[in-house]
């Protein structure tokens, strides 16, 4: 028997509970059930065109640039000119996602894409956000081969792509369509929730962008 044993063993017995209380265990997930959802502010209940107009002034606020597109076809060259625009290598790191892959990159002759999750030596990497925050401008990652982890901290610059139809008013919405989406046990090891580039004030009170990760974000909004 583990400690952890010992301790659970010793809780029950206080509260005259057997290790398979049937009864208690119903409860508790009859509770969880009917959980009042929480306060949800009026500030992201907004029609679908206002979200996106309100996802990006916050964005903004937050230090990333937003751009937007018209279609998803239109990503691979608004990828290319942003590259061209900051002078950096033609080339980005990019996950498996089905979407992105969708699109024509093979237009963008001088592109190089390098799959996979990223080995910190990239300069540029391309994700696809599961949604976005109007409220806040946060982008929502979640974990996978489609878009490695890597990818949102490793590179310097980080281009994530998200289409106006998945941007939502507050958290709590969010959360609820991956809990739908995913379903119970299968749900991501892991949520990133992404506002702005990296940054410290930790030294002098003075923010510093790129300290935990990339010191730039670009938003690509499709559609909307």
């Amino acid at each position: 028997m583990s400690a952890r044993d010992t301790i659970l063993g010793k809780v029950r017995s206080s509260l005259h509970a057997g290790a398979n209380d049937q009864t208690r265990r119903k409860a508790v997930e009859e509770r969880l059930k009917k959980a009042a959802p929480g306060v949800v502010p009026a500030r992201g209940k907004l029609p679908s065109a206002q979200r996106v107009a309100l996802f990006s002034e916050m964005a903004g606020k937050l230090s990333a640039s937003v751009e937007h597109v018209r279609k998803a076809a239109d990503v691979p060259k608004a990828v290319t000119e942003y590259l061209r625009g900051r002078n950096l290598p033609s080339a980005v790191r990019m996950g498996a996602d089905p979407r992105l892959a969708a699109m024509p990159w093979g237009k963008q002759r001088a592109l190089e894409l390098r799959p996979g999750p990223s080995d910190g030596d990239d300069e540029a990497g391309v994700s696809h956000a599961t949604a976005a925050i109007a409220e806040t401008g946060t982008l929502v990652m979640t974990s996978g081969a489609e878009n490695p982890t890597t990818i949102n901290f490793l590179p310097e610059h980080h281009i994530v792509v998200v289409d106006a139809a998945d941007i939502e008013g507050d958290l709590e919405t969010v959360l609820a369509r991956i809990r739908k989406a995913y379903g119970k046990g299968r749900m991501p090891r892991t949520v990133n929730l992404i506002s702005g580039p990296s940054r410290s004030g930790d030294i002098e009170q003075k923010i510093i962008l790129g300290a935990h990760g990339p010191r730039a974000l670009h938003i690509i909004v499709v559609g909307g």
